[in-house]
């Protein structure tokens, strides 16, 4: 394998705009005056969690947003020294490198809190915690009931300092009511604890939240679709800058006859002779395969282009019969400025979320300004 050939140009690649990056938090701080929180969970949806996190460092991020404690560590070997918030419950096991590491937890019970406190005190250390209340996500944080005598609790443990206080939203991009409930509520419960001047950090909003509501006591966003260009509301779009564009390359161009299948199942059979791309790209990649028959294109040399049959694990195939001038080697925008990511989400009967953080690892990122 050490023969010298040329280095072959990627099947499939995506683009990451960082200065769009920026630009994006920039909207989210002109949307919102208090601190934030940028959430880079799950390889930053996609994106990259080392170059977003070190793209960020420097735009004064309160915290970085973590889902475990692997995500917390990558970002600290990149060298980047930004608070780190764990987003989610954690588990027993997670806890001594997270008391060593001096990483932000939010607590869920008393249970939890009392183990965070045991290895706190046997490393010397107090630890700053942020305490997780259920107002209506379902999915972890103390239930609303008997929190005064709750929070007494955690004050008694003298390694742990409740130092923030937060919730989640989880339909502010779909029942504005219950968002307004949810608010409502959460401001409640910082009131029955002592007020605002009780905690350093009080945060309730994803994206949608921030967009779309006054925050009122909250000092702390934690913005994550936004960030990545993609409004969850869709009034806001055309306030956010594009971040990753996936490309392709068209590896091949035929015409078939009429009455030929076209992929798995003959979906699509031809009622014409047809031009026809053969792109590198397949759900292998990430492309969902649910958009298959669902009129979803793909962007080739200035022109929307529709997709022919079933996507294959490494391979679509496109109709270029209208685009004469497409030839093997051409670039192809499967989704980016000109194919909205949303517009393929909606193809595919999924969430954008999913989509961003579906590509795989195969796929090379890189990074531009």
């Amino acid at each position: 394998m050490n023969e010298p050939f040329p280095v072959s140009p990627p099947r499939a690649w995506a683009e990451i705009d960082l200065g769009a990056l920026r630009k994006n938090l920039a909207v989210a701080r002109e949307a919102f005056g208090g601190g934030l929180m940028a959430v880079v969970k799950a390889g930053a949806y996609g994106h990259g969690l080392e170059e977003i996190a070190k793209a960020l460092a420097a735009q004064e991020i309160a915290f970085f947003g973590v889902a475990n404690v692997g995500e917390a560590r990558r970002i600290r070997n990149a060298g980047v020294a930004t608070r780190i918030y764990l987003l989610g419950a954690t588990w027993s096991e997670e806890r001594e490198e997270i008391v060593a590491r001096e990483w932000t937890p939010c607590v869920s019970s008393i249970a939890e809190a009392e183990h965070f406190n045991r290895i706190a005190a046997n490393h010397g250390k107090r630890l700053k915690v942020h305490l997780a209340v259920d107002t209506g996500m379902g999915r972890g944080g103390f239930v609303a009931e008997n929190l005064p005598e709750k929070l007494a609790l955690l004050d008694r443990m003298e390694n742990l300092e409740i130092e923030g206080i937060g919730s989640h939203l989880p339909s502010a991009d779909e029942d504005a009511e219950f968002t307004l409930r949810q608010f409502e509520r959460f401001h409640a419960i910082i009131r029955e604890l002592g007020g605002a001047e009780r905690f350093k950090w009080m945060h309730l909003s994803n994206s949608a939240g921030l967009l779309g509501f006054d925050q009122g006591l909250c000092n702390l966003s934690r913005p994550g679709l936004m960030l990545y260009g993609v409004s969850p509301l869709p009034g806001f779009q055309e306030k956010l800058a594009t971040v990753m564009t996936l490309k392709s390359r068209v590896t091949l161009v035929r015409t078939l006859p009429a009455g030929h299948g076209i992929s798995y199942g003959r979906q699509f059979v031809t009622t014409k002779p047809t031009r026809v791309a053969t792109v590198g790209i397949g759900y292998g990649d990430g492309y969902p395969r649910q958009v298959s028959g669902n009129g979803a294109d793909v962007w080739i040399r200035g022109r929307r282009l529709p997709i022919l049959g079933r996507v294959t694990m490494d391979q679509l195939m496109v109709d270029v019969t209208a685009a004469e001038d497409v030839t093997e080697g051409d670039e192809v925008e499967i989704f980016g400025p000109n194919i909205p990511v949303a517009e393929i989400a909606v193809k595919a009967d999924t969430i954008t979320w999913e989509i961003f953080t579906g590509i795989t690892p195969r796929v090379l990122r890189c990074y531009q300004e």
